[in-house]
C-alpha cells in the first residue's frame, strides 16, 4: 500500500524523529540532550548532513539543511535529502517518522516529498523475494504549515504514485482496453468523470491517426475523455491536458532495431499516465477548476493490416499524412486528440507524450523539451511551475523554417521529418492539428529511468504530475 502522510504537532513519546536544521543551529536544538548536542556539534564541523542519535526506544535523526543560492534549488535539495534519510530509515527498519523542521521555511514538506517518493516500490507481479520498504508513514509535526498544505501534498505525492504504477505495468497487463478500466478505477477514487469511446465510435470520429496506428493490433484501440468540472469553476473555458497513449510500441512495420530499444516499450503510455495523474491530483484537491484530459491509447504492432511507410491516412480534421516512419506513431494519434480538443474551445492544451529520442539526446534525463504556441506569460507559469518542483523544463523554437521538413510531396504533411532537429519538427507536425494557445512536453528523457536517480527512483518517474498540478494550482489561487 502507499506510503500514508500526515500531519501532527503533538509529539508522541519516544516517537522516531528527523529533525531538519541549519547547519549553523545544529547544536542549539532543544529537543537534544547537551551530551547530543556535543555529538551533533561534531558532526556538523565534519560536515556531516544526516547525524544518527540511537536513544535506544527511538532514534533521532538530525538532517543539516543543505545551503543554496535560489528557494527552488534549496528544496530541490532537502527532498534529496529525504532520499538520503530513507536509507538510513531502511537499514534501521523504522515504520513511522516524526519530521520537525527547525528552519522555519515550512522544508518539512519537501523533506517529506523526497522521502515518499523514493519510499516507492513496483512490487505487483513478484512472487518470492519481496522486500518492502519498512517505512508505512511519515508525520509532519511542523507548526510553520497546516493541515491543509500536507493533505494538499499527500494527493498529490498519491497523484505521481498512480501515475507510475500506469508506466510500469507491462503490456502483457495493460492493452489499450484494460489501461481504459485502470483509468475508470483512478476516477472512481479521485472522483472525476470518464467517457471511454470503443473503435465504431473513433471510427465516426475519423480519428484516422489513431486508427492507422491500431491498424497491425489485434486489440482495438480507445479513445479516453476524462473530465473534473466542479460548481464554481474559476474558468469559463477549460484547460484540456493530452497525452500519448501507447500502451506498447514495437515501431510497427518500421521496427525498432534492436531489442534494447523495446523492452521498455510499456513506457509509450507515460504521456497519458501523466494526464491522468494530473486530473488524479486535481480532483482530489478539488481545485476550482474545469479540467479535460484526452488519451487516444493503442499498441502500435507490425501486424498483418498494419499501416506501412508510404501510406497516407486521412486525420480527425481532414487532414492527410503521408506515413514515412510507422515507429513516429505518437505524433499521429496525439493530432488526433489535438483536433478533437478544439471542440471544447479550451483557455490552454497541453500535450504530454515520450516523443522523440531527439529530445533525450539534447538534454537528457535532466529536463523535458517543450515548445508551443501559448504565449510568453504561459511559457514564464509552466517553467517557474517546473523550477518549483525540479520538473525543469527547456524551451525549443517553433520556427516556419521547420516546417519545410515535413512538407510532403503526396500528402498535406508527413511524419517524419529530417535527421536534424527532431524533436521540433515532430511539435511543428503536431501544430498544425492546434488552433488555439497550446504547449507541448517532450517526457522521453524524464518519464523513465533505467537506473536509481533519488527520489525519483527507477523506472516509471511519473514526470509531469506535479509540474501541472503546481501551475492550475498557482492559477486556482
Amino acid at each position: 500500500m502507499p506510503t500514508q502522510l500526515k500531519y501532527n504537532t503533538s509529539l508522541t513519546k519516544n516517537a522516531n524523529l528527523a529533525l531538519l536544521v541549519a547547519s549553523g543551529e545544529a547544536a542549539q536544538l532543544s529537543e537534544l540532550q547537551p551530551e547530543e548536542q556535543a555529538y551533533v556539534q561534531q558532526q556538523v564541523q565534519q560536515e556531516s548532513k544526516l547525524i544518527l542519535l540511537n536513544r535506544y526506544s527511538h532514534r533521532v535523526y538530525v538532517v543539516v539543511a543543505p545551503e543554496a543560492k535560489t528557494d527552488a534549488a534549496r528544496n530541490e535539495a532537502v527532498r534529496q535529502a529525504g532520499s538520503t534519510l530513507l536509507k538510513q530509515l531502511k537499514a534501521d527498519k523504522v515504520e513511522e517518522i516524526v519530521l520537525l523542521d527547525k528552519t522555519g521555511t515550512g522544508a518539512g514538506l519537501y523533506l517529506a516529498e523526497g522521502l515518499y517518493l523514493s519510499n516507492y516500490t513496483y512490487f505487483k507481479h513478484k512472487t518470492k523475494d519481496v522486500k518492502p520498504s519498512p517505512l508505512q508513514r511519515i508525520t509532519i509535526a511542523d507548526a510553520s504549515v497546516t493541515e491543509a498544505q500536507v493533505q494538499e501534498l499527500a494527493h498529490v505525492l498519491e497523484a505521481v504514485i498512480e501515475a507510475r504504477n500506469l508506466v510500469n505495468e507491462p503490456h502483457s497487463h495493460q492493452s489499450a482496453t484494460q489501461f481504459s478500466e485502470q483509468l475508470e478505477e483512478l476516477a472512481d477514487a479521485a472522483g472525476f468523470k470518464i467517457e471511454v469511446l470503443d473503435e465504431i465510435k473513433i471510427q465516426t470520429l475519423k480519428m484516422g491517426g489513431l486508427l492507422a496506428v491500431n491498424q497491425g493490433s489485434e486489440e482495438p484501440p480507445t479513445f479516453n475523455i476524462l473530465e473534473w468540472k466542479p460548481e464554481g469553476a474559476k474558468n469559463t473555458k477549460p484547460y484540456v491536458l493530452v497525452g500519448k497513449g501507447v500502451v506498447y510500441d514495437t515501431g510497427g512495420l518500421s521496427l525498432k532495431p534492436t531489442p534494447q530499444s523495446m523492452d521498455y516499450m510499456k513506457s509509450d503510455m507515460a504521456g497519458a499516465a501523466a494526464v491522468a495523474g494530473i486530473l488524479y491530483a486535481v480532483a482530489k484537491n478539488k481545485l476550482p477548476l474545469h479540467v479535460i484530459g484526452l488519451i487516444p491509447a493503442t499498441d502500435n504492432r507490425p501486424g498483418g493490416q498494419a499501416v506501412a511507410p508510404g501510406d497516407v491516412i486521412t486525420m480527425h480534421n481532414g487532414m492527410t499524412v503521408e506515413v514515412l516512419n510507422t515507429d513516429a506513431e505518437g505524433r499521429l494519434i496525439l493530432a488526433d486528440a489535438l483536433s478533437f480538443a478544439k471542440k471544447y474551445d479550451p483557455e490552454l492544451v497541453l500535450d504530454f507524450a515520450t516523443l522523440t529520442g531527439a529530445a533525450m539526446r539534447a538534454i537528457g534525463k535532466e529536463a523535458s523539451v517543450a515548445m508551443g504556441t501559448a504565449g510568453d506569460e504561459t511559457v514564464s507559469a509552466l517553467k517557474k511551475a517546473g523550477e518549483n518542483v525540479h520538473e525543469r523544463l527547456v524551451e525549443f523554437p517553433l520556427w516556419d523554417e521547420y516546417k519545410k521538413q515535413i512538407e510532403s510531396d503526396v500528402a498535406d504533411l508527413k511524419n517524419l521529418g529530417g535527421a536534424d532537429a527532431g524533436a521540433i519538427t515532430a511539435g511543428k507536425f503536431l501544430e498544425a492539428f492546434t488552433s488555439y494557445p497550446w504547449m507541448h512536453f517532450d517526457i522521453a528523457g524524464t518519464a523513465y529511468l533505467h537506473s536509481e536517480d533519488s527520489y525519483r527512483g527507477k523506472l516509471g518517474t511519473g514526470t509531469g504530475v506535479r509540474l501541472v498540478y503546481n501551475y492550475l494550482s498557482a492559477l486556482a489561487q
